[in-house]
Order: structure tokens, then C-alpha cells, then sequence
């Protein structure tokens, strides 16, 4: 399987760390990793990251037009994002401040990218 690079893996970085917040305040069995569930969740995500038509210019999940996810995982990374997503300041304030920045991204459609690059 191919690995992720640069901007995708910064991505899933702190998908991870918002996961590991989320699993030890509530799935508090492992303190050294990620459950069984959230390992798995945290498979699925790279899988989709290594998929994302975006590339290397994805914007981050809440700003992305197209769901990658299945509705059920998508679920599942809401919650864990909007639990963590406040408390990633305390636990790791550089991925945090990069992610405000992510977030600042202009987003465009993968269709409109196309267009815009046929033109020139």
C-alpha cells in the first residue's frame, strides 16, 4: 500500500491526535493506544486520504465539498472531531495552529480545478 506524504499525512496526523484524545476519554481500557474501534477508524481514514482527489491541496474535512467517507465512519469522525477539536489546543498546540491555518484554504470543486487548468 502506498504511504502518505506531506500534506496528507500532516492531515491524518491530527486525525490521529484527535482520535487519541477522543479514545482515552472515552474508551479509557487503552492508555498506551488507540481501541480496537478507533484503531480501525484510524485505518479507514488513511485509506480515504490515500484516495482523496484533492491531493496534496485537500482542504481540511469541514471545508471539503465531496464525503469520502461512509456515512457511518463519517459519523464517527464527527464525534471525534467535535470533542477533540476544542481540546487540541492543550494537548498539541502546534497541530492545532496549523489546522486554523489548513482551515483558511481556498476551496475549489475537483471539477472546477480541472476547468481552471484546461484554461492555461
Amino acid at each position: 500500500m502506498d504511504k502518505l506524504t506531506g500534506r496528507l499525512e500532516r492531515e491524518h496526523g491530527t486525525l490521529v491526535c484527535m482520535t487519541n484524545i477522543y479514545c482515552q476519554d472515552h474508551h479509557a481500557q487503552h492508555s498506551s493506544g488507540l481501541c480496537a474501534n478507533c484503531t480501525e477508524l484510524m485505518s479507514y481514514a488513511e485509506v480515504r486520504l490515500l484516495k482523496c482527489p484533492y491531493g496534496q491541496s485537500k482542504p481540511t474535512c469541514a471545508r471539503c465539498p465531496i464525503h469520502c467517507y461512509k456515512k457511518q465512519q463519517r459519523e464517527q469522525v464527527r464525534q471525534v472531531m467535535r470533542y477533540a477539536g476544542p481540546r487540541m489546543p492543550l494537548h498539541h498546540p502546534w497541530r492545532a495552529l496549523v489546522h486554523i491555518f489548513d482551515k483558511l484554504r481556498r476551496v475549489m470543486h475537483p471539477m472546477q480545478l480541472r476547468r481552471v487548468r484546461k484554461r492555461y
